[in-house]
């Protein structure tokens, strides 16, 4: 029997990618967006026919808790959860409405709460699963400008570090994977002398592939049970 793996945020970037890397895999997706429903069931009908899996679309607003619930009452269950939804805010911390911190911190962080909250359930009936919360280096250091990402972030990381000692017994595996500077539409405010500066800070010389994200995050869903409460940077040896 095939595995099923949700995927938030799955319209574009990293969690199209870990869409189409899980496909080729053979896992039934279950995929969510926000905005871009379109786009994501063009991706859902190409994955659908060139890997012969099922692929269910949700619109939804992953930092609503009724949204995220009646998705779950709609599916079997997961054994995999991907928590990739996320948005930015830069700018100055002073210059930041209550209503713009609310919604980073429901989109990045409270959505982590409700469909780890939800997806458990019939992970601890099956006593396997794994949760992958896909996070940010900002949330380890914290970044200017960035301050409610960063804290958004940061959040998430402890969160995954706490529930994985909380589900360890029940052989179901937490971790989150910290990524650095991915080339994404989230860095599309960056102007061409940014993008450079930017890149002179990364050792590696260059941003990160959606596709390595996703590639690691696979791993990470496959691999030994015994890696729990991690959280994995991947950032160019930037940091």
């Amino acid at each position: 029997m095939s595995k099923t793996v949700m995927i938030t945020g799955a319209s574009r970037g990293i969690g199209e990618a870990i869409a189409r890397r899980f496909a080729a895999a053979g896992f039934d997706l279950v995929l969510t967006c926000l905005n871009n429903i379109d786009r994501m069931e063009e991706i859902a009908k190409e994955l659908s026919n060139n890997h012969k899996v099922s692929v269910r679309c949700f619109k939804a607003d992953m930092g609503d808790e009724a949204s995220v619930a009646d998705i779950f009452d709609r599916i079997d269950g997961v054994d995999v959860l991907i928590n990739n939804a996320g948005i930015s805010y830069v700018g100055l911390l002073q210059d930041m409405s209550g209503e713009e911190w609310r919604r980073v911190m429901a989109t990045n962080l409270d959505s982590v709460f409700y469909t780890c909250r939800h997806a458990i359930k019939r992970m601890l009936y099956n006593h396997e699963g794994r949760i992958i919360n896909i996070s940010s280096m900002w949330g380890n250091v914290g970044a200017s400008t960035e301050v409610a990402y960063s804290a958004s972030k940061g959040g998430v990381n402890t969160f995954t570090k706490a529930l994985a000692k909380e589900l360890s017994p029940s052989n179901i595996q937490v971790n989150a994977i910290a990524c650095g500077v991915i080339d994404t539409d989230m860095n599309s405010h960056l102007n061409k002398e940014e993008r450079e500066a930017l890149t002179e800070q990364i050792p590696a010389g260059r941003y990160g592939d959606p596709s390595e994200v996703a590639e690691l995050a696979y791993m990470v869903a496959t691999g030994p049970t015994y890696l729990t409460g991690q959280v994995i940077t991947m950032d160019g040896g930037m940091l």
